[in-house]
């Protein structure tokens, strides 16, 4: 069996695992309305659609910043190989989940961007931060 064959199979197995949807944007800075003169922001969009959520470790990191603590959750959320151009500090944001209600409407930041050859899924670092 070639290796093209386990990739492309281990690859379907991967997209089977991934049962919650996500979408994933980029800022694009603010504009101002005219008639009120907020703020809006503007987002591109990246990718929407199928993903797996996964908490790489078992405990959170406590930080301070500034006065405020906060606590920083380590997760990496993982969609399929044709997703390209995600970038550090893009939001993903949990639109369905299957199997946990918690995760629905929770927002992480784009930390790190893991890439290797004979990779399954496309896996993205993320922290979450909650006060």
């Amino acid at each position: 069996m070639s290796v093209d064959t386990l990739l492309a199979r281990g690859r379907a197995t991967a997209e089977a695992l991934m049962v919650d949807e996500c979408v994933i944007r980029r800022d694009g800075g603010t504009t101002y309305d005219p008639e009120t003169g907020y703020p809006t922001p503007v987002t591109t969009e990246v990718y929407a659609g199928k993903c797996r959520i996964q908490q790489q470790t078992a405990s959170a990191a406590d930080r301070n910043v500034g006065e405020a603590a906060v606590l920083l959750l380590h997760l990496e959320v993982q969609v399929p190989m044709s997703v390209v151009g995600v970038q550090a500090d893009d939001v993903v944001e949990v639109t369905a989940s299957r199997h946990d209600p918690d995760l629905l409407g929770r927002r992480f930041r784009v930390r790190d961007l893991f890439h290797k050859t004979h990779a399954t899924s496309r896996r993205i670092g993320c922290q979450e931060v909650t006060s």
